[in-house]
């Protein structure tokens, strides 16, 4: 691997971290270790989103920029009398990025290492190759022979399961594969508009924000966005890669390294058009690429921002990913980068009298 600086550093640091729906805290104690240095104050809501707060004039809009601390993964449900775990999924998964995969089970005396079980191809029918396993027929290999003893290893249902995976560099340096992209690339991109912001002069209050369950409901966005009272919201995140085999231009058309995607619809939200054409102006004005994509399905922490209180106009900013909702994803260091200029740029020239105009486009 080549010598990892600053950044690369930190987002291996975020992408390590555990952190499923529901058990944020190690994400979120990594995401405020680098939040805290170039934010004013920083506080969490009811729920452990965590909020760092900057302000440039205390007496201008707010800006929320949220990334969502949470990744997809599952939960421990029962352990069977041979010591074999059971669980529930969390968040959005599809069988056949599961079997075989390695896993770490947050148990009460530390981490345990598993494995989701799978047959040998060798005892399986022509017809059973042909089926994927269904995902509650599958179970994890913790190297426990019995119920009593997984519990001495300190499984317990409830606990939390969370993919394994260790961030790397490419061959290209610049294509950058972890789990938990979606979405500690969106807690990056806060902390970086934070530090960026750090002895400009900017015209609000901004809020660099890690969310808690967006996987499974946009939860934490609600309570943060509840507690902040934004003007604007910017929801960070992944999205949807399209230059892959097997995914025509009619599924996703984005490609990495082409710039930051701006999100025009998904299940979630129609993106708000004053926050819209504002982005697109501002990043003419200042040569940043960019795409344009929209889902039929999904959505993003923008989709409780922009219903908070009396509504506050949003936008979603994603990454092109490829292969999110796994063990392993796949992003470019260009996107993210020029995804935090971007922000910067705009926030830079979000005062009181733009945030109306906005509002009324």
């Amino acid at each position: 691997m080549a010598k990892m600086d600053e950044t690369l550093t930190m987002l291996k640091d975020l992408t390590d971290a555990k952190g499923i729906s529901g058990h944020e805290k190690e994400a979120r104690g990594v995401m405020e270790k680098y939040l805290a240095p170039h934010a004013d104050e920083v506080y969490t809501d009811n729920l452990g989103s965590l909020i760092g707060k900057k302000a440039g004039n205390p007496d201008g809009p707010k800006i929320m920029v949220a990334g969502h601390l949470d990744e997809i993964g599952f939960m421990v449900t029962r352990i069977d009398d041979k010591g074999f775990v059971y669980f529930q999924t969390i968040g959005g998964w599809w069988s056949q990025v599961m079997l075989a995969q390695r896993v770490t089970i947050m148990g009460s005396k530390g981490d345990v290492t598993g494995v989701i079980g799978s047959k040998p191809p060798h005892i399986l029918s022509a017809e059973a190759r042909k089926k994927p396993v269904k995902i509650e027929d599958m179970f994890i290999d913790i190297g426990a022979s019995s119920k009593d003893e997984a519990h001495d290893f300190g499984v317990k249902p409830g606990d939390s399961i969370v993919p394994y995976f260790e961030f790397s560099q490419l061959k290209n340096e610049k294509m950058l594969l972890a789990k938990a992209w979606d979405n500690r690339i969106g807690c990056a991109i806060a902390i970086e508009v934070l530090k960026q912001l750090k002895n400009a002069d900017h015209p609000n209050v901004v809020y660099g924000v890690g969310t808690i369950q967006e996987e499974v409901g946009l939860r934490g966005a609600r309570t943060s966005a509840h507690k902040i009272q934004p003007d604007i919201g910017f929801g960070v995140d992944v999205g949807i890669a399209g230059d892959t085999p097997g995914i025509s231009n009619h599924e996703a058309d984005s490609k990495l390294g082409k710039g930051p995607q701006l999100v025009l619809y998904d299940a979630s939200m129609i993106s708000h058009k004053g926050v819209r054409d504002f982005i697109v102006k501002t990043a003419d004005e200042n040569n940043i690429p960019y795409q344009f994509t929209s889902m039929a399905g999904g959505g993003t922490d923008s989709g409780s921002i922009h219903l908070t209180a009396n509504g506050v106009p949003s936008l979603s900013i994603t990454i092109a990913t490829r292969y999110i909702h796994s063990h392993a994803a796949i992003l470019h260091r260009d996107d993210f980068e020029n995804a935090v200029k971007l922000i910067v740029e705009a926030i830079k020239k979000l005062d009181s009298e733009t945030v109306k105009e906005i509002q009324l486009a």
